[in-house]
Order: structure tokens, then C-alpha cells, then sequence
């Protein structure tokens, strides 16, 4: 088994694995590899196996159902988990979710995503954790623990190199061998070896010249044979190209089915004598491994028959998004804020927040607090003045607040034969999860009608995200009627694309209007993909934005504190695509200028998933970074900005402008795309280039401040005293960094070897007691293909950031 002895358990489980095996014919085993559906493979009852389902997260459990009326937790963004530098707290993360899973009748959960934040511009860096691979593999660890100790498997995400999302179904990444040892693949060992995942998901990209759900080198030779990983290997979704490719390059399932390389396929490459029944079976038994594990295999006893206690959700998500809240800047002691002060809220996000980011990551949970929600509840009545200042979308937005709408599914002949409801204009029914009655064979057409009562006067605007024959219409009057075309290039357009703007209508305030969009859904015949998804898409009347930006103004003027909350869109950080640049959106930065320039009490909220540029950071009082922070942030920010809990999170990654970023290049040239870094990315890179960044990774700051006092490191083991010589208790990110004594053109400057979470009151010391990893002293040798340990003389120091070092010691090894 994956980095462990085989146990009695694990043995039994085998017998059964083997037993079942040598009862299914080719076909069935083949069919088994293809996949059932969108979610699921197929059910085998003759050898007592149950259908076995697979979910998206890493946030949050969507199940099967991808709709706001199946409510799932959300928790922060993984940018923010890595940000409390805390694994017992992703490994609680991971629990709940795996209660989550649970619930939803999910066995397999498609997550945690540990590729590395190697530009900052990677579209889906709040999907992943750091730019460096150890707090990545740490954080990964943790998370992996906990979602398996409720008995449901992971699949470690995307296995590699997928670092950015421009033409990510046909990249060639081009990584040398020892950036790709020591970085890319360094999460994924780490994972392997202290949390033994029963999963592991191949990427879309390719590799070196070959595509990652065939490459045989990196999954039988390195994840399996070095590593000794024994779980399954899961396509990313359409990612498998090749029978044959795909057989021999490892891939145990292809997803998603039945259509796909395997299935009819695999079984007649068999009878053709282009593969044997015996490749086959190695695929089945990794398959049947994990339904023994998970409990849908009879005869074989799950890894975890009954699951831990349960965990209050809205409760740790709260906690989470807290302890991820990095204070980057808070001159003169401005927070927390002052019992019994006036505070001016601004910014669209403060009222809609962004809690999430775009993609398959997205869940509906059943609420959302936002900052002037959290914050008026937390303040005293008559304190809080909100006023939305910018608002940086300047697009329309899936239909969510004043719709009411319903669902009326319809065959040919315009019959109905079957309704849901839609808690928003989102439509996103994939595989079979249609609603009762309906099958994609019968389905027609699908109307989202309802009513809209606005919230504000004024032209609104209308429109329709996805791809086919639409009509639309408000308050009686048809506003469009025809076809979206698709985007051939993104079989997953429809979700990630932008709605398409169609009609324009003057609106009163209060007054409720029918609205209708009806789509014609495209037969299954000529899908490469069973769904229907499709939304109605909604912009509030535009207000000048000089005058929206003089009423925050107005109010920050007013008030003893003004809080500024800033943030990215959907159209910014989102799976599907990469940034073009590091700025806010819209019109923010004018709007925090402004705002400061009338209070010199400013504190700027963050709202974004992965570093923006803050061109105003020195003219405010306070900046802190929120991530994106799950159902429960706006209570979770009232908490630090009151004081009643302290900010606790670290930077995972640096912040710095784009012109100053050492690695910027996402974009391939002719289909390749050459990582001419090699092991220099994030801090490192900065390091070596000699730059400056508006914030080095490690940094946050709390409410109390920390003496370091000692440094002793005995064989393998440093240890820190910490001493909280602030006025409150608070807790500490102890951080040890590694660098050679030599100068070495060929490694960084240094890394981080190791890290611990502290507490102590006033007055009182605290013990990090960190073991120094083997690897923290070893380098990938391409010529002889194995880890080679470098000897000589290495700092370790010991700080509150790569770039604040407090102590200092040296060791020979």
C-alpha cells in the first residue's frame, strides 16, 4: 500500500478485490473504465458492486446535483485554508467535507487541486494553494487526512504541470527534470507519503511532449513505482485521447462516460490483439481497490465504517475564513477598530460578495453573509453608513437577487414533463441529474420563467449565458429570439463563458415584471457531453460612477473609519482562463484613492482570490486580504475588524505588481510552452532577481506582537521560544528557511524547510518544534535521475517571513 505496511484489513480487502475480479467478463471490466455517466461508474451486481460516485470540490461538495436548490457548505477559497499555514485546520476542512460527501451519497471527492502558483497569472490560483511546493504538500496532507478519514477518497489534482489554463486542453509544458522533481511534483510525492490518497486526477495538459493521461513515465514509473502509489487514476474530464495511449500511460478511468476511450473500445483493442486482457485488469483492480475502501464493494470491510462526529459547518467555515485573514498593513495600530466609532462601508462586494471563484469549484450554499451583512450585525445600531462607491463588474451576472424562478421542462410536442425549482437563473443539469420524469432523450426545451422585482429604477439589462436557440423575454415583450453559438475550442464554454448581453428594459423599483428565457437544448446525439446548462443574466441600471464614488466620499468623510471592500470578478479568476494583468477591476482604485484622500482612517479589504496589484497600499491605513472567504465572511471579517479574533493568516504566495513579477509567461507559442525558469518561481524568483514585492510570501501581521528569543537546532529538529510580548493573546506562524552559506548560481537564495502555529497570552513564550525534511537539503541530479543530498554549511533561520528572518544558526550536513 502507498507509503505504509499492508494491514490485516488492507489484506482482506485485496482477497475480495482479487475474488471480484475473476467473476467479470472483459466487457464488463471495460465498461467499468468508461464510466457510467457524468458523475459515476457503472454498478457491477454480479460482483456486489454498487454505482460509484465522484463529485467536484474543493470548497465545497456539489454531489451530483450542480444547483443552487441542493445546497452544499462553502468554505474559503484553498488560497485561503494555505493562508492559515495550519494542516490540522485543513485536515478538519477535509472532515467536514467528507461529512458533506456523506450526505450527498458522494464516495469520491475531486479534489484538493496542489499545482503551483508559477505566474501570478494562473486564472485558477484560488483553486490551488501556494508558490511553494512544501506548504502546498503540507496543507494537501492535511486536507487529504481528513477527507479520508470520513471514508470518502480523494483524487490529487492535476497531475502535472497544468499551472495555467490558456489552451490548456493542448499545452505542451515544457519543464526540465529537476524544476519538475523539485516543484511541481514535490506536492504530489509529499501527499503520497504522509496521506496515502486512494485517488489521483491526470491533467489535460501534456508534458515533455507527451499528454499527461498517457504518460507513462510520470504515473507507472514515478507515482507508482518510486512513490508506491496504489490508488486509482481518474482522467480530468474528456482529458483521455487514446485507448491504447491511455492503457499503457497508467489512466485507470476515463471520464466522463460511457462514451469514451475505453468501454467498447478498450474491448476490441483486446480481441485485436492490440492490448491484453491483463493491462485491463491492473486498471479494474486500482478501480476496485477504491469501492473496497469506500465501502460499495460487498464482502470487503470500508476503511472507515462509521464516520467522525459531526462537524458544524457554518461554524468551521467561519472559523477558517478568520484564521485566513491576512493583516498586510495596519499603521499606527488601526485595528481593530475603536468600540463605539462610526465606520462607512463601501464597495459593490461589501454588499454581493465574492465568496467564491469561478468553475467546477463553484457550490450553492444556502447562505451567504456578506461584510455589510457582518458587519451590521456586529456593530452598534446607527454606527454603519453603506454606500456602493465602485462597483467592478461593469457586466451582467447569472439572475440572483429580486428573481423568483422556476424551471418547465418540456418535450416536442411542448408538453410538460417535468418542473424544479431555481433558487437562481443558473441552469447546470449534468448526467442524468435531470429533474423527476425527465430524460435527456425526451427533453426538448427548458423555460426559466418567474418574476424580477428590482431594487433599483432605471434601464436593467438582460441576457443569456450559454450556447443554442434562445428566447427571451420581459414584461411581455420578446427581447430576443435566436441561436448563441458555441466556442468549438471549450467544451466547457457554456459554464465558463460570459452571458451575452440581449435586451435592455426600463424598470421601476418594487414593481414586479414576468420574465421568460427558454432554450432549445441540443440533442445528446450531438453532444460530446450529456448536460444542459445554460442562465439568465442580469445588470442593474448603471449609475455615473463620479457620483457613486462622491457618495462613498461623503460618507467616509462622515465617519471616524472608513472601510473600503475591493474585489475580483467571475470574469477575472475563474477556471477556463488565464488574467491579462493584475488590476482591479473597474473603477476600485479611483474609489480607494478618493476614499482615503477624505479619511486618513482607511482600511482596505481584499476581496480576490490570488495577488492584485494595490497601487494605493501606502496611502491607507490598513489592508487585509480576505480571500475569497466561503458562506461565512462577512461575520468572519466582522470578527478581525472588531478585534473580538485576531487576523491569522500568512501570505501563501507573494504580492507584487505585474511589471515587477520575475514570471509572468501563461500564454503558449506553436502549442509549447517552456518553464525557462527552471526551479526559480515565486519567492525564489524574487530572491533572484533582486526585487522588491509589495508584500514577500510569509508575511501577516495580528494585534499582538512576538519577541523571538531562541534558535537550537539538534540533529534534524530546530526548536523556537517565541515569546507574545503584545498586550493580547495571539498566534504566531514560526517559519524556518534554508539557505546554503555558499552562493549557488544553480538554487535559490533559500526555501522554506519547515513552519509551526503557536499561541501564548501576554507576556507568555511559546516552543516550535519543527523537524527539518530530508529534501530541505537535497537537489534533484538530472544526470544520475536520483535526489542527491548536497553537502556543506546552511543558515537556518528562523522569522515571521522570507524576507523577516528574526534568528539565525548554521548546521553542516
Amino acid at each position: 500500500m502507498a507509503g505504509k505496511r499492508p494491514t490485516p484489513a488492507d489484506r482482506a480487502r485485496e482477497a475480495v478485490v482479487e475474488t471480484a475480479l475473476g467473476k467479470l467478463d472483459l466487457d464488463a471490466k471495460t465498461r467499468l473504465l468508461a464510466g457510467r455517466d457524468m458523475w459515476a461508474l457503472p454498478a457491477l451486481p454480479e460482483i456486489g458492486l454498487g454505482r460509484l460516485v465522484m463529485s467536484d470540490g474543493p470548497i465545497g461538495v456539489r454531489g451530483v446535483r450542480w444547483s443552487a436548490d441542493d445546497p452544499s457548505v462553502a468554505l474559503p477559497s484553498p488560497t485561503a485554508l494555505a493562508a492559515t499555514w495550519d494542516p490540522e485546520l485543513a485536515r478538519r476542512a477535509g472532515v467536514l467535507l467528507a461529512q458533506e460527501a456523506r450526505r450527498k451519497g458522494v464516495h469520491v471527492l475531486l479534489a484538493p487541486t496542489v499545482n503551483l502558483h508559477r505566474s501570478p497569472l494562473g486564472g485558477r490560483h484560488f483553486e490551488a494553494y501556494s508558490e511553494d511546493p512544501y506548504l502546498t504538500g503540507r496543507i494537501g496532507a492535511g486536507y487529504v487526512r481528513g477527507v479520508q478519514s470520513g471514508g470518502v477518497g480523494t483524487t490529487v489534482k492535476h497531475f502535472v504541470a497544468n499551472d495555467a489554463e490558456t489552451d490548456r486542453f493542448t499545452v505542451d509544458n515544457l519543464v526540465g527534470a529537476r524544476a519538475l522533481r523539485e516543484l511541481y511534483l514535490a506536492p504530489f510525492e509529499h501527499i503520497v507519503a504522509e496521506a496515502a490518497p486512494w485517488g489521483i486526477m491526470t491533467a489535460y495538459n501534456t508534458v515533455n511532449g507527451t499528454t499527461m493521461t498517457e504518460h507513462r513515465y510520470l504515473v507507472n514509473e514515478v507515482l507508482r513505482g518510486e512513490w508506491g502509489f496504489d490508488g486509482f487514476n481518474v482522467s480530468d474530464w474528456t482529458a483521455a485521447r487514446s485507448t491504447l495511449g491511455a492503457l499503457r500511460g497508467g489512466l485507470d478511468v476515463a471520464m466522463p462516460g460511457p462514451r469514451t476511450v475505453y468501454g467498447e473500445a478498450l474491448a476490441a483493442a483486446v480481441r485485436g490483439g492490440d492490448a491484453t486482457e491483463a493491462e485491463v485488469d491492473e486498471a479494474v483492480r486500482n478501480v476496485l481497490r477504491l469501492a473496497a475502501r469506500v465501502g460499495v464493494l460487498d464482502g470487503a470491510e470500508p476503511v472507515v465504517a462509521a464516520p467522525p462526529a459531526e462537524v458544524d459547518g457554518p461554524a468551521l467555515a467561519r472559523e477558517i475564513a478568520r484564521r485566513a485573514l491576512v493583516l498586510v498593513r495596519n499603521e499606527d495600530g488601526i485595528l481593530p477598530l475603536r468600540p463605539g466609532g462610526t465606520v462607512a462601508l463601501s464597495g459593490a462586494a461589501a454588499r454581493d460578495a465574492r465568496f467564491l471563484g469561478g468553475g467546477s469549484a463553484t457550490v450553492f450554499p444556502d447562505h451567504v453573509v456578506c461584510p455589510l451583512d457582518g458587519l451590521t450585525a456586529a456593530l452598534p445600531e446607527g454606527s454603519l453608513t453603506y454606500a456602493v462607491g465602485a462597483d467592478p463588474s461593469g457586466e451582467l451576472a447569472v439572475a440572483t437577487t429580486g428573481f423568483e424562478l422556476r424551471a418547465i421542462c418540456r418535450d416536442s410536442a411542448g408538453e410538460v414533463i417535468g418542473t424544479a425549482g431555481s433558487p437562481s437563473g443558473q441552469i447546470q443539469w449534468m448526467g442524468d441529474d435531470l429533474p423527476d420524469g425527465v430524460t435527456h432523450e425526451t427533453l426538448h426545451t427548458v423555460e426559466l420563467t418567474g418574476t424580477f422585482t428590482p431594487r433599483e429604477s432605471g434601464p436593467h439589462t438582460f441576457g443569456i449565458k450559454g450556447f443554442g436557440p434562445f428566447r427571451l423575454s420581459v414584461d411581455g415583450t420578446t427581447r430576443f429570439d435566436g441561436e448563441q453559438l458555441a466556442d468549438e475550442g471549450d467544451p466547457f464554454g457554456g459554464i465558463f463563458g460570459a452571458p451575452v448581453p440581449r435586451g435592455e428594459v426600463e424598470l421601476t423599483a418594487g414593481e414586479p415584471v414576468e420574465v421568460s428565457l427558454t432554450h432549445v437544448v441540443t440533442s445528446p446525439e450531438r453532444m460530446p457531453l450529456k448536460v444542459v446548462v445554460f442562465a439568465l443574466a442580469h445588470q442593474e441600471p448603471p449609475r455615473d460612477e463620479d457620483e457613486l464614488i462622491a457618495e462613498a466620499v461623503a460618507a467616509a468623510r462622515a465617519a471616524e473609519t472608513a472601510v473600503v471592500v475591493v474585489a475580483t470578478t467571475d470574469r477575472v479568476e475563474s477556471e477556463g482562463f488565464d488574467r491579462t494583468d493584475l488590476r482591479l477591476p473597474g473603477r476600485q482604485d479611483d474609489l480607494v484613492r478618493a476614499v482615503a484622500a477624505a479619511n486618513p482612517r482607511t482600511v482596505v479589504v481584499v476581496n480576490s482570490g490570488s495577488p492584485v496589484e494595490l497601487p494605493w497600499r501606502d496611502d491607507v491605513a490598513a489592508v487585509l486580504l480576505s480571500w475569497f472567504p466561503g458562506q461565512e465572511g462577512g461575520d468572519a471579517l466582522a470578527d478581525v475588524l472588531t478585534g473580538a479574533h485576531e487576523p491569522g493568516g500568512r501570505l501563501p504566495t507573494t504580492w507584487g505588481s505585474l511589471a515587477d513579477a520575475p514570471v509572468t509567461r501563461v500564454t503558449p507559442e506553436n502549442g509549447e510552452l517552456p518553464y525557462t525558469e527552471g526551479v526559480f518561481i515565486g519567492y525564489r524568483a524574487w530572491e533572484k532577481e533582486r526585487r522588491t514585492p509589495a508584500y514577500p510570501f510569509g508575511h501577516g501581521l495580528g494585534y499582538t506582537d512576538w519577541t523571538y528569543e531562541t534558535l537550537e537546532v539538534t540533529g534534524t529538529t530546530a526548536t523556537v521560544r517565541v515569546r507574545n510580548s503584545g498586550a493580547r493573546p495571539g498566534r504566531e506562524v514560526v517559519q524556518l528557511y534554508v539557505a546554503p552559506t555558499a552562493p549557488d548560481a544553480e538554487r535559490p537564495a533559500r526555501w522554506l524547510a519547515g513552519f509551526a502555529v503557536v499561541g501564548a497570552g501576554p507576556g507568555e513564550s511559546a516552543e516550535a518544534v519543527v523537524e527539518l525534511p530530508p529534501r530541505a537539503f537535497e537537489t534533484w541530479d538530472e544526470a544520475a535521475n536520483s535526489w542527491s543530498r548536497v553537502k556543506g554549511s546552511y543558515e537556518i533561520a528562523a522569522g515571521r517571513s522570507v524576507s523577516d528572518r528574526r534568528l539565525r544558526t548554521t548546521i553542516t550536513v
